[in-house]
């Protein structure tokens, strides 16, 4: 039987300064997408960006994960914790920050972006969903980390059954790293193929939402549900309810992408 390691939070102290695993896994998760988004712009010149785009769009980005991934934290999956305790809200190193949140917050800052560079919505979309998902690789394996959004009860005898102490002494599924895999590593892999080829505008995009929502959905099955907003239901999650939009969305724009992209009939 496995036992989670109990990491130390903090990887890094010097005096009173401490670096936490949690900021470090998204330090790797920006480098990532700049070195992702560079080698797209070298290897598809096509495309029209340039490298102080990227590093731009990159810094918009930045205040969109953490502002819309927290305050999505805070009014989807703990409200009543977060309303008592306004401080919390703050102290983003300890962990907590909603996915979905976090993506509405760079929705917004791709849209004012495209209307900076006189590039639509789904354009700057199209570029930037295939460099997301090893970032959120990385966010997940911060999850283990702290030992935070442990998975379900696991059958004793599964080998990588794992106790989490903090929690209790049941073996529960590492779900942590279930998600790490797929909606990060396995959709990384699908998505970064996928854009290789010239796309219709909003394909990539469409993609990517109707990928990450199926992952999510598949994580969540092994997941210890969150509380969220509707309750704690072993049935449907908070995440799942979550995803099921991105899904419908990302399918229409699928639909739509390529029936435009159509010739018509004679």
């Amino acid at each position: 039987m496995l036992v989670h390691p109990q990491f130390d939070p903090v990887a890094i102290a010097i005096g009173p300064l401490a670096v936490h695993w949690y900021g470090l896994m998204y330090v790797a998760a920006f480098a990532a997408f700049i070195l992702l988004g560079r080698y797209r712009i070298r290897s598809q010149p096509e495309i029209g960006w340039n490298v102080q785009e990227l590093d731009d769009l990159l810094c918009w980005g930045v205040l969109g994960v953490v502002l819309g991934g927290r305050l999505g934290q805070v009014l989807f999956y703990e409200p009543g914790y977060y309303f008592s305790n306004p401080v919390e809200i703050l102290s983003v190193w300890k962990g907590g920050m909603s996915f979905h949140g976090g993506l509405i917050g760079v929705l917004l800052a791709l849209w004012a972006f495209g209307r900076k560079t006189g590039r639509s919505f789904l354009q700057v979309g199209d570029f930037v969903g295939p460099l997301v998902p090893l970032g959120l690789m990385f966010g997940r394996i911060g999850n283990f980390i702290n030992g935070e959004l442990w998975g379900r009860p696991a059958d004793p005898s599964l080998p990588w059954a794992m106790i989490f102490p903090q929690v209790d002494d049941i073996p529960r599924h590492p779900s942590q790293l279930y998600q790490a895999g797929m909606e990060g590593l396995l959709f990384f892999l699908i998505l970064w193929w996928y854009s290789a080829r010239p796309r219709p505008v909003g394909a990539v995009s469409g993609a990517f939402l109707v990928g990450y929502g199926v992952f999510r959905s598949l994580g969540e099955l092994f997941r210890s549900p969150d509380q969220g907003i509707f309750g704690q239901s072993y049935i449907v999650s908070m995440g799942q309810w979550l995803s099921l939009p991105m899904i419908l969305i990302g399918v229409w724009l699928l639909w739509r992408a390529h029936r435009r992209a159509s010739p018509p009939m004679p």
